[in-house]
């Protein structure tokens, strides 16, 4: 008896968060088609009525996401710190503000050419009544400290933590980020397709949705696209200094990529990324120091996506978007999304902070980024973790001629 209640509970299959955003936005068009065209705004308002106390809620998480998040992650980077660590997040690091940098200025020439600046207005109040409907009531729940507060009090432990190698406050804060993960993934995360749907049958009735499926469906074309020149990019660096054919590592390194779309998880393909690296010629050293360490700093993937999605937002509400702008959150992404958490979405929870704070994002503009991020986190995984087998390779050949020296 006890073996068919195992069998069974492993045969049950949970829905994924996707297919569950999916869902949501399509009932979101059904129901705001129909409340548009029967003119129920009443409908319309129950939904943002839940939105509104969504996103003042999340407001409130955001700074205890940005300690959880970032002070344990800088104190664990600097555990143990050496010269190849050292050197190792550093290239990760320029990577990542290579891939943002370089998705600024495709999105720059490529975006304008379909996107119809000022289409949307999702900016402030004033303007986001005349075009969304608004809740019925509103439960104000202030956030313990500002966003810029939560980073620097981040900073100041994370690094404390690092230098004087503090046991003790090192543990706190990890129990602290399990907390944050938590309510990440038991109550933010669960409750987002509703949030979700609130916001698509909201912007269905003021007939704005339309516009903002067309645009982002080129978007994301375009990111993908992205995503594949920066491998090739990282891998023809990488053999230049290994004097390997960056081609055929790549094509040694399909499975990993593979893996990461059905996983959508960089930390669940460790496994399969050190096998693919171990494949093109790296040593088993290297590489097994660099691809878990690149499973959490390294995200060129998600830089693209963050920056991408991000700029489109901005341009669709009319905003001016400059490399001025745009190239301090880059630099602050590549900070925030160290150790972001290993459940979908998690490096766009990692960065609500400064997209709130740098860029002015509201809850409306946060809430679509996070939809926007979560349709295509697998394929942002991926490039991430074939990018981590890249760095493993350029280490193996650095660190091999500074030993032969």
């Amino acid at each position: 008896m006890r073996k068919v209640k195992r069998t069974m509970s492993t045969g049950k299959k949970k829905i994924g968060l996707l297919p569950k955003l999916i869902i949501a936005i399509v009932l979101g068009l059904v129901v705001g088609t129909i409340a548009r065209s029967a003119d129920l705004p009443i409908i319309i308002r129950i939904g943002a009525t839940f939105n509104s106390i969504f996103g003042n809620f999340l407001s409130f998480c955001i700074p205890l996401i940005i300690i959880g998040f970032v002070a344990p992650g800088i104190a664990d980077l600097g555990a143990g710190a050496g010269a190849t660590l050292a050197l190792t997040a550093g290239v990760a690091y320029v990577s990542t503000l290579i891939s943002g940098s370089f998705a600024f200025c495709v999105d720059s020439v490529l975006f304008p050419t379909f996107l119809k600046v000022g289409s949307i207005v999702m900016d402030n109040a004033q303007n986001a009544e005349d075009t969304m409907l608004s809740g019925l009531f509103t439960v104000e729940m202030p956030p313990l400290m500002g966003v810029m507060t939560a980073l620097i009090t981040s900073f100041i432990m994370g690094i404390g933590i690092a230098v004087t190698n503090s046991e003790h406050l090192r543990n706190i804060f990890h129990e602290f980020q399990k907390i944050v993960e938590g309510v990440v993934a038991g109550v933010l995360i669960p409750l987002l397709p509703f949030h979700i749907y609130g916001i698509f049958a909201n912007m269905t009735y003021a007939g704005t949705v339309a516009e903002i499926m067309s645009v982002f469906a080129r978007v994301f074309v375009i990111i993908i696209c992205m995503h594949l020149i920066i491998i090739l990019f990282q891998y023809t660096v990488a053999g230049t200094f290994a004097k390997k054919n960056p081609i055929s590592m790549i094509k040694n390194m399909i499975p990993a990529y593979m893996t990461a779309i059905g996983t959508q998880s960089s930390a669940a393909t460790i496994p399969v990324t050190l096998e693919c690296t171990k494949k093109n010629g790296c040593s088993s050293k290297i590489a097994d120091f660099v691809i878990p360490l690149c499973a959490t700093i390294h995200l060129s993937g998600s830089t693209i996506t963050l920056t991408s999605c991000s700029i489109a937002v901005m341009m669709l509400n009319g905003w001016p978007v400059t490399f001025g702008q745009m190239f301090p959150f880059i630099l602050m992404l590549g900070v925030t999304m160290v150790a972001a958490p290993g459940v979908p979405g998690g490096a766009v929870m990692a960065a609500l902070g400064i997209l709130e704070s740098m860029l002015g994002f509201n809850d409306n503009m946060l809430t679509l980024m996070i939809a926007l991020y979560i349709a295509q986190d697998s394929f942002g995984t991926a490039c991430n973790v074939t990018g981590d087998g890249a760095i493993a390779m350029l280490m193996d050949a650095i660190t091999g001629k500074k030993k032969a020296a």
